[in-house]
């Protein structure tokens, strides 16, 4: 089996901000680093900077435990997130992340975003030369993704592959990051094939749906204005009480082998290949270990047909 990571964004930026508490951050990263964790996934844009900040506090003593990896590329105004691939800002914004991260290298640099105004080679170009002079050990690049840009007829994944192409003639690509859990499963069509026949590593970014698949959520409960569930297609309370057989498929597996549904939903995703990393994002330490628990899950061929017989999720677009 494989590993799973920890996201941190949570920690600090977009979920439930009355939450967020500095402290028990600390605790949580150090405790899913005891828990055999050992790639926490970042940006510059969480926060924005306070996330960087965090991990940088937490990895004193402690950075050789790590596999460090965060990200550029996006900036956060007071209304809006704007692109910025330009050559000049990637190399402000590593040199600025090393700095919060209180490191002399990071492992793993993505992409956030490619920027419209600037050919992403040349951005890519930039991030390469970051390689060369041993700031980073290594390029990533997040897919793109979104429903509201898909083109008729084309499928989700396709306007990431054709940068991956792109940026691919330029430096290696080593980790695609894209969601992938039970409810979200497009990378399963023709990323993750992309990624597996070229050795790229696959991020699986909410593998646990925003926190719906571990079951601890309920339809209507409501939330917090800045979190942004509050305006997700699958967080109304009509949807959330809809996909609600999604969630007890899962608890009736997991009660099988004395899990929880979000060990289940972990396990599923480390089923799907050996390039395949869950990077769930929590601000407790008691799902931090929870979730490095899921490492151990192995699930059954009954449990995976039960898992690819739940109903398709459902959102406010359908």
């Amino acid at each position: 089996m494989g590993a799973v990571g920890l996201g941190c964004m949570p920690m600090s930026w977009a979920y439930s901000t009355s939450q967020q508490r500095g402290d028990r951050a600390l605790r949580t990263v150090h405790a899913a680093l005891d828990a055999g964790v050992q790639l926490l996934d970042t940006a510059d844009m969480y926060g924005p900077f306070t996330n960087e900040l965090l991990i940088g506090r937490a990895l004193k003593g402690r950075r050789a435990d790590a596999f460090v990896s965060t990200k550029c590329g996006l900036l956060v105004g007071d209304q809006h997130i704007v692109a910025n691939g330009r050559p000049g800002y990637v190399r402000r914004a590593c040199d600025a992340s090393l700095r919060r991260l209180q490191t002399d290298v990071i492992d793993l640099y993505q992409l956030h975003r490619a920027d419209p105004e600037v050919p992403v080679e040349e951005t890519w170009g930039a991030m390469a030369e970051l390689v060369t002079a041993g700031k980073v050990r290594a390029l990533g690049l997040c897919a793109v993704g979104a429903r509201a840009t898909r083109r008729p007829g084309a499928r989700m994944h396709d306007g990431t592959i054709r940068q991956l192409e792109r940026v691919q003639q330029v430096f290696p690509v080593s980790a695609v990051q894209a969601e992938l859990s039970v409810w979200s499963p497009e990378a399963l069509d023709t990323l993750l094939p992309w990624c597996e026949a070229r050795g790229v590593g696959l991020l699986a970014a909410m593998p646990l749906g925003n926190g719906y698949l571990t079951g601890t959520l309920t339809p209507g409960q409501g939330f917090e204005p800045d979190d942004l569930r509050a305006r997700h297609p699958r967080f109304t309370a009509e949807m959330m009480a809809a996909n609600q057989p999604v969630v007890v498929g899962l608890r009736r597996i997991a009660e099988r082998h004395g899990a929880t549904p979000a060990q289940v939903a972990l396990a599923w995703v480390l089923r799907q290949g050996p390039h395949v990393v869950p990077v769930p994002g929590t601000k407790r330490e008691q799902w931090a270990v929870e979730n490095a628990g899921a490492a151990g899950l192995e699930l059954t061929a009954q449990d995976l047909a039960e898992i690819a017989r739940l109903p398709r999720a459902r959102g406010s677009w359908d």
